[in-house]
């Protein structure tokens, strides 16, 4: 194949007025005059008719209309059923859906007996039920090209699954079944046992997730200074038992909602309320309340990096809304991030610790504003990675940017309008995904009762 390649290219050299093979754009029009396949259709001794424009019309395709300026984004419809559950929804045009099951339930919640069981029950998410096996649960997913997830937060448990509308009955059977009785089987569960310990020695050589976690535990006492992850004690103690308690206590109607992004409220209503209407109606415990006390975390390291965090307590969390926003609009408004992003340190960032500190100090490898805001209350502070010589410079810089953030006059207009548009733009991408409504929808019910028009 290659000689005769080779001698029909030689061939076509030896032509009068051959010049190489050119490079060249052709327009549609000139496509049109075009009788041969070009240069690879020639060498195959193939011929192919002319190739029509690019906007020539197709026969017997009917193009859709185009879609209006504005289209009414849909409305969140919520039912409480007998029992207390709640179950709420929001059309949507696309052709997938979300449905999620949120349960006011996370790590605050654990006791001394029952310390690292959210971590695990996060583990043990979709596995068998006392009407499934873990292998047809899968079977089951993949039939219908879905996807499940679960996760935890200190307040919150999520269950997910994503998946296309025609699939909505099944959606909602399999994933109340696996949320309501799972069958916590002990060789399941001591698998997944491994599985969390392997994870907690991980995440204690991941410096970024120490900090988060020494944070609360050297900032909070009582049950905001559980960790997520269990403890490798705790590891040693749970167990199936354990697991049937905390579930039992804790996954009440009163505390938990269903939430669809893409679904249909009546449609939901008549395929989730059989499947819930059951569950116990047990008064709402009251929540946690948030012990901020401060405090002061240290752990030896020989990486030759330091990495710190300085942090302070939001009094109220998500219940005084505004201090909320405005904190978040802070953390936009400071910024931050890593010492190297596209095109160089800095480039295309203006929030003020990229121009103020990134750009400035290049022994600074990360520096960043962050927060974590909970129902009653929240952190916001300053976390970053130095070499470990320049750590008490980075440590002054930190306290310094703080003051001046709160300094009448260190702000202009500009950078305050930039860190509001930008907050704004945050919110409304993140909520083009399905799976990020249906948690939004979830929580604020939580949380507020009810969804907050955005």
């Amino acid at each position: 194949m290659y000689r005769t390649a080779a001698s029909r290219l030689r061939a076509l050299k030896g032509r009068k007025g051959y010049r190489g093979l050119a490079r060249f754009a052709s327009t549609s029009a000139v496509a049109t005059k075009s009788t041969s396949g070009g240069f690879f259709s020639w060498l195959t001794g193939e011929r192919s008719s002319s190739v029509p424009p690019l906007d020539f019309p197709l026969k017997d395709v009917a193009l859709p209309p185009s879609l209006p300026d504005y289209v009414e984004p849909g409305k969140t419809r919520i039912t409480t059923l007998p029992n207390g559950l709640k179950i709420a929804s929001e059309t949507a045009v696309n052709p997938a859906a979300s449905i999620g099951l949120y349960v006011d339930c996370g790590s605050i919640y654990e006791t001394p007996a029952s310390f690292g069981a959210t971590h695990l029950l996060e583990r043990m998410a979709f596995k068998s039920t006392n009407n499934r096996s873990h292998l047809r649960i899968v079977r089951e997913v993949e039939a219908i090209g879905g996807n499940v997830t679960a996760s935890v937060s200190r307040e919150h448990m999520s269950y997910t699954y994503d998946a296309l509308k025609t699939y909505v009955p099944q959606m909602v059977e399999l994933l109340v079944d696996s949320v309501r009785n799972p069958a916590f089987l002990d060789w399941e569960v001591s698998e997944q046992l491994l599985k969390v310990s392997a994870e907690v020695s991980e995440y204690s050589k991941n410096p970024q997730h120490v900090l988060l976690e020494a944070i609360h535990s050297a900032g909070y006492s009582g049950p905001y200074a559980n960790s997520l992850l269990a403890s490798e004690s705790a590891v040693n103690r749970l167990n199936s038992t354990v697991l049937e308690e905390f579930v039992a206590e804790h996954y009440t109607a009163s505390r938990m909602v269903l939430v669809a992004s893409g679904v249909d409220h009546d449609e939901l209503i008549k395929y989730a309320e059989p499947l819930l209407s059951d569950l116990p109606n047990v008064p709402r415990p009251a929540e946690p309340t948030p012990v901020y006390t401060g405090g002061d975390f240290r752990h030896q390291g020989d990486s030759g990096m330091t990495h710190f965090a300085l942090a302070f307590e939001l009094p109220g969390g998500w219940a005084k809304e505004k201090d909320a926003i405005i904190l978040t609009v802070l953390q936009m408004l400071m910024g931050g991030g890593g010492s190297f992003s596209a095109g160089g340190p800095g480039k295309g960032m203006y929030s003020r610790l990229y121009l103020r500190v990134l750009n400035e100090h290049p022994q600074i490898q990360s520096f960043s504003a962050f927060t974590s805001i909970y129902n009653h209350t929240g952190l916001f502070g300053i976390q970053a990675s130095t070499g470990s010589d320049f750590a008490t410079n980075a440590i002054d810089i930190a306290v310094k940017e703080l003051i001046a953030v709160a300094t009448p006059g260190e702000v202009d207009q500009v950078q305050l309008d930039r860190a509001k548009q930008s907050t704004k733009s945050a919110i409304l991408m993140n909520l083009e995904s399905r799976m990020v409504a249906s948690e939004d929808i979830g929580k604020q019910i939580l949380t507020y009762g009810e969804r907050y028009v955005q």
